[in-house]
């Protein structure tokens, strides 16, 4: 299985966060968009082989925050990563609050 998929997570409602826009970025500037479903995951943010290099995930978190009714210190969360197609799947997850995140190389 190939590409690139994240899901983000809600610790402060303790809920996944449904309706988060995400751009996704590759390494030539090509831009692929999706937004969480009501389970937080975007699984199919990219889904050929991911090219060589620094890619980076944009997710509009400011918007999600408003729509819960939390003030937010992070109007938008932005993650640089490197993939290597050797190495498969890419998944990068996100851990958010109103006032910290926190993400990690998912499987």
């Amino acid at each position: 299985m190939a590409g690139i998929s994240t899901h983000v997570l809600d610790t402060a409602l303790g809920r996944p966060a449904a309706g988060v826009a995400v751009t996704l970025t590759a390494p030539d500037g090509t831009a692929h968009a999706g937004t969480t479903d009501d389970d937080g995951r975007v699984a199919d943010l990219y889904t050929g082989p991911p090219a060589a290099g620094t890619w980076t995930a944009v997710f509009a978190t400011g918007s999600y925050h408003a729509t819960t009714g939390q003030e937010a210190f992070f109007p938008e969360v932005t993650i640089a990563f490197t993939t290597d197609p050797q190495r498969g799947h890419h998944h990068v997850p996100l851990l958010l609050s109103p006032y910290s995140y926190t993400t990690y190389r998912g499987s």
